[in-house]
């Protein structure tokens, strides 16, 4: 009977090793940034969100109020830090509000 190696590795260990050997952390990026903005921005930010895209470090947020566009604008930096603390590593560096 063939021998079994004891080479044990956690779920979570293979997908990170999985990701990272295709090449899909932009990818997984994009759809963590995209559940970040929908949980801290809450119900009434998320009804006006047309559109949540991740290009290279900057998230740009399509908005359908020019109201709510001008009150985010003003917390910008707060946005940013809040998706990273969400996200345990700095992803976004910048935010562009549409």
């Amino acid at each position: 009977m063939a021998k079994r190696l004891n080479n044990q590795s956690t779920i979570g260990a293979v997908l990170q090793q999985i990701i990272q050997v295709n090449k899909l952390q932009p990818g997984m990026d994009q759809i963590d940034v995209k559940e970040a903005w929908t949980q801290l921005m809450g119900n009434g930010v998320k009804t006006y969100t047309k559109n949540v895209v991740l290009k290279g470090s900057t998230l740009y947020v399509e908005l359908g109020s020019a109201v709510l566009r001008e009150e985010l604008s003003h917390g910008k930096s707060k946005i940013v830090k809040m998706i990273n603390e969400e996200l345990g590593r700095e992803v976004v560096k910048d935010v562009v509000l549409r």
